[in-house]
């Protein structure tokens, strides 16, 4: 049975900081900044906010964001886990706090200094330390470092049983790349790429190559949930939330799954697209636009798979037939996603997905945009959310 929570919470307010390669403040100055603009943006006053969601990830406390925004009492304050995972989980988490009563505006936000402080490439090389270890240790003597090399062992295996090429990557990273040319708020603004330079790219963890990697960015994001009540007063066009699920699968690891009978899928993605579909009455043919979480291209491809899109091992046809694109059947990242416009843990993607609804993106479809898809990180325990039009 799932908790149906559809249409009971709404983002109401957005903002992306400004996004760099060295913000030159901390990251709490970035988080005030998002969340200050999220709140100029729906209406509010910062004393309307009475929660936060954001990521265990995020160093930023609480009470802290709380202070420099000038915000008053609060009654909920909520941590999802995982990394890129916590993306939706943030929201989810802000979801069930206003559904149920335990708040009535929360923010949801996540700031980093990810390339001028603590580069998440470095991944088990570099200074993560947690439980996570444990298994981790299985595959650190053969080089099995980074996210890269993890994400590399999925993609090789389920490329050899699909036959999808490079082709496809290329097909998704360059269709995000033309997204972002528009952006000027993404770091590839205005500077576009061919499959040659595609191609001649260093290769990361093969089958990776450099831009099948996403950036790291300092910069911060921040949604505002509200109820419906609320929201239907504010200064923004309210974007409800249809769906949104967190699911980890059978015999999980933090991106390193690779004991399962087959690790050429993304259970846990599956169960939360069954779980969001439930929920939302919806199913794939009611979604107009996508924010797939692209921290590397092949994810983008499996992720199509997971939510019904297409079948598994039609990914790669489906994107070749331009699906992706502005005209296309199913318009993805199209704020240039993390592989083009920054990578904010997947925040700024949500983002991006409210914008759609309202009809207010940078790069918005020539079809309206009735319902959104927006998810998070692949290989770990994730989520994801269908956003829709407030209805009255």
């Amino acid at each position: 049975m799932v908790a149906n929570v559809k249409d009971k919470a709404v983002i109401v307010g957005v903002h992306n900081t400004r996004f760099t390669k060295n913000s030159g403040v901390s990251e709490l100055n970035l988080a005030a900044q998002a969340v200050k603009g999220a709140i100029d943006d729906a209406g509010l006053k910062p004393t309307d906010i009475d929660g936060f969601a954001t990521f265990t990830m995020d160093s930023n406390d609480e009470i802290e964001v709380a202070r420099a925004v000038g915000t008053g009492d609060m009654t909920f304050w909520g941590r999802s886990h995982y990394g890129g995972g916590a993306a939706t989980g943030s929201l989810h988490q802000a979801v069930m706090a206003v559904s149920t009563g335990m708040a009535e505006c929360v923010a949801v936000f996540r700031a980093l200094n990810g390339r001028s402080g603590h580069r998440f490439s470095d991944g088990v090389s570099g200074d993560i330390m947690t439980a996570d270890a444990i298994h981790w240790g299985w595959y650190m003597p053969y080089g099995l470092l980074t996210p890269a090399s993890w994400v590399a062992m999925f993609t090789q295996r389920w490329m050899h049983l699909t036959g999808i090429t490079k082709d496809a990557l290329f097909e998704v990273a360059h269709a995000t790349r033309e997204y972002a040319v528009n952006n000027p708020n993404a770091f590839f603004h205005g500077r576009h790429f061919d499959r040659e330079e595609y191609d001649n790219a260093r290769t990361i963890a093969d089958p990776l190559q450099l831009f099948d990697c996403c950036q790291e960015s300092d910069g911060a994001s921040c949604v505002i949930v509200t109820t419906p009540e609320r929201a239907r007063d504010l200064k923004q066009p309210g974007v409800a939330v249809r769906g949104v699920a967190q699911a980890a699968a059978a015999d999980q690891e933090q991106m390193t799954s690779f004991y399962r009978e087959e690790f050429a899928g993304i259970p846990e993605m599956e169960i939360a697209a069954k779980n969001c579909y439930e929920m939302s009455g919806l199913t794939p043919d009611d979604i107009d636009a996508a924010v797939i979480y692209d921290a590397f291209s092949p994810i983008v491809l499996w992720q199509l798979e997971a939510w019904n899109f297409c079948g598994f091992g039609e990914s790669g046809d489906f994107v070749l037939d331009g699906a992706m694109r502005p005209d296309g059947r199913l318009p993805t990242n199209t704020h240039g996603g993390q592989l083009s416009e920054a990578y904010i843990h997947g925040v700024n993607g949500i983002v991006e997905a409210a914008r759609l609804v309202r009809g207010t993106s940078l790069n918005q479809p020539n079809k309206p945009v009735n319902h959104a898809l927006v998810t998070s990180g692949v290989g770990i325990p994730t989520g994801g959310a269908l956003l829709g039009k407030l209805d009255g």
